[in-house]
């Protein structure tokens, strides 16, 4: 498996640059809100979306000015989206940090998301990028909804695989989509490239997701023992919801039961896992995160061969083998 540094090699320098005009981007005159820019942006993640936009543009050739416009218009909607998602889960930590609501409350968060989201709107408008906005509007819809219906299926803790997928290419998939498709796009890739990397995003964003649901698991080297997070947290995971289909009526409405009134219970958390490894949920998910994996993989080979094709299979390998 290749490591990040080696998957970021060929745009090493455009990370770089990308840095100080992400920054300059998140800037305000008001002092609260600089300082809170400030803090965001000193803990930022591994950057995998402006790794996937800037990758996906260096695939067609050099990285130009509008794919810096687009892996910040990306990059500032993701971290608004991440806000207002720390609000509505009432969460106090983000990747290790306390999010911004712990910290500022949630009046506050929920404007300094609603400030990033009219930075990201702004920044193509005056940059004339109106087909990059049409790009990630479309995702920030789509992670809406996602989010809206998987509120809406998981009260019944009865929805189908086909309704599960759905929900993750909406939520997650979508916008690893927009990267991908972004970059091309700010190439001057034409709209059937555009689309074969929208598409491998969807499909890598769809293999990432299901990764995660795995982690609940334990599943994997490193990763160490089931934590049942998912369930305690009453959302319905891929292996869940395949055991939840092939186990015995009388096991499913007990794990069912466990899942919606007794997920604070760890020993009946432990026995639910345990049934959705025996009724064979890992390994299907593990299945059908390879056939993900592999759809996206025939759509990036079909493009020639140089650096950043190797660096966004890399990605892919990454996504699928990494071990947190």
């Amino acid at each position: 498996m290749p490591t990040i540094e080696e998957v970021q090699r060929p745009i090493a320098e455009e990370l770089k640059a990308f840095e100080p005009r992400f920054r300059e981007a998140m800037r305000s005159r008001a002092a609260l809100l600089d300082r809170i820019m400030h803090y965001i942006v000193k803990r930022k993640g591994k950057q995998m979306r402006p790794m996937f936009t800037l990758l996906s543009a260096r695939l067609f050739g050099p990285v130009n000015d509008s794919a810096f416009t687009a892996a910040s218009l990306i990059e500032l909607l993701h971290t608004a989206t991440l806000v207002h998602d720390d609000v509505v889960d009432d969460s106090n930590m983000r990747r290790g940090f306390f999010s911004i609501n712990a910290l500022w409350k949630n009046k506050i968060a929920v404007l300094v998301g609603d400030y990033l989201l009219s930075r990201g709107l702004l920044l193509a408008v005056d940059k004339g990028e109106f087909e990059l906005l049409r790009i990630v509007s479309r995702a920030v819809r789509e992670m809406s909804e996602g989010e809206l219906l998987q509120l809406e299926k998981t009260r019944g803790l009865n929805f189908s695989e086909e309704i599960y997928f759905d929900i993750i290419r909406q939520k997650t998939a979508s916008l690893i989509a927009a990267c991908c498709a972004s970059g091309a796009s700010a190439a001057g890739q034409d709209a059937e490239a555009v689309e074969r990397m929208r598409l491998f995003g969807e499909h890598v964003g769809i293999a990432f997701q299901i990764k995660d649901d795995l982690f609940d698991y334990g599943t994997g080297a490193g990763i160490g023992k089931p934590s049942g997070l998912d369930i305690k947290e009453k959302k319905l995971t891929l292996p869940l919801i395949h055991a939840l289909q092939h186990v015995p009526k009388s096991d499913r409405r007990w794990m069912v039961d466990v899942v919606k009134n007794r997920s604070d219970d760890g020993k009946a958390v432990k026995r639910v896992i345990e049934k959705v490894v025996e009724a064979g949920g890992i390994a299907h998910a593990q299945r059908r995160m390879l056939e993900h994996r592999d759809r996206a993989m025939e759509l990036l080979l079909a493009f020639p061969r140089n650096d950043a094709r190797d660096a966004l299979e890399g990605l892919v390998q990454l996504t699928v083998e990494r071990t947190k």
